[in-house]
């Protein structure tokens, strides 16, 4: 997954997937099973995208004095 769009798809997919009225009570714990996977990961990714956020808006903010406290933005000073 490269983006929030395609983090998104999944997790509709895996919603689509729990809505199939057809599955059997195996194959209902193990969508659910996976749906929770993918929900915790998709949790990890989207902190991530929240402190990336959070980094540009200090930068944006403070400009190049920041970037000693945030060098995945950015070159920090030596």
């Amino acid at each position: 997954m490269s983006n929030l769009s395609e983090l998104n798809r999944h997790l509709f997919a895996a919603l689509d997937r729990l809505d199939v009225e057809s599955l059997t009570p195996e194959q209902i714990e193990a969508e659910v099973k996976r749906a929770g996977a993918i929900v915790e990961v998709a949790d990890r990714i989207t902190e991530n995208s929240k402190v990336t956020l959070q980094a540009a808006k200090l930068y944006a903010e403070h400009g190049e004095k920041i970037l000693g406290h945030l060098p995945m933005i950015g070159k920090a000073k030596e």
